[in-house]
């Protein structure tokens, strides 16, 4: 269902005052062509370790929700490439303790590595090249807020969609992952906004919704699988629903 104007949903917004709306990544604006545990399993099937894709979709979920932030605060730029792949190493390392000693290890983490840095391996939720055109054409400012890590950037120009974001944000390069607060006042801070002047949509409850709320921001939350009449918080089903929670906006 996409809420009317008068929903209470958007109670309280001045959509007027929007001048950017802020986007996640993955989940949001791309997902992986094939499920993640499904290309583990298959990469590793290469390097002689056979475990199913369902244990590794598994395993995957549980390490990545206890792995530090994706961030190294006061890393130089030459340091930090070094230290997202040093992340990602020791949570693929950490995924596959079950079925250890994985001997070629290195081997295929580095092709794994390398696989996910493909667009090939990514592509756009359907609907997000007409959203962002339409949002692009109200003049707002369009951003990505994300905990990836740098190899998003050139996804999202593999994807064709780089050229539609004034700015691209990421945990590892800001210093700060969602949702702590100081990520997205980063994004504030580039185009001299106030927290009421934007808008954060993400797949996230804590890390997007949570993250924009402590930044003093309003969050929509991605919710494309949910059949919740739940309106708080504003969710919408497919990211088109954001015109009609923004349709105050009018010509700008």
């Amino acid at each position: 269902m996409i809420p009317s104007l008068q929903s209470p949903v958007i109670a309280g917004w001045d959509t007027m005052a929007i001048k950017a709306v802020f986007f996640d990544a993955a989940g949001t604006l791309i997902k992986p062509s094939r499920r993640v545990g499904e290309s583990y399993a298959l990469i590793a099937e290469k390097y002689r370790v056979k475990v199913s894709s369902a244990a590794l979709s598994e395993r995957f979920r549980i390490c990545f929700d206890a792995s530090p932030p994706l961030a190294f605060p006061g890393a130089s730029p030459a340091n930090i490439v070094v230290s997202e792949r040093d992340w990602w190493k020791e949570l693929v390392r950490r995924i596959f303790e079950p079925w250890s000693p994985f001997e070629q290890f290195e081997n295929y983490f580095a092709e794994l590595f390398e696989y996910f840095s493909q667009a090939e391996s990514w592509i756009l939720y359907p609907e997000v090249s007409e959203t962002l055109s339409a949002l692009k054409a109200r003049g707002l400012i369009l951003d990505v807020i994300s905990n990836f890590d740098s190899r998003l950037v050139k996804i999202l120009h593999g994807l064709g969609a780089a050229h539609w974001f004034d700015e691209v944000f990421i945990s590892s390069r800001v210093g700060h992952a969602k949702p702590n607060r100081r990520i997205f006042e980063a994004a504030l801070e580039k185009h001299g906004l106030k927290p009421e002047n934007a808008v954060h949509v993400g797949d996230n409850e804590v890390n997007d919704v949570q993250g924009a709320m402590n930044a003093g921001m309003r969050g929509i939350l991605v919710d494309r699988n949910s059949t919740s009449d739940s309106q708080q918080p504003p969710r919408v089903a497919n990211l088109k629903e954001i015109l009609v929670l923004l349709d105050g906006q009018g010509d700008r």
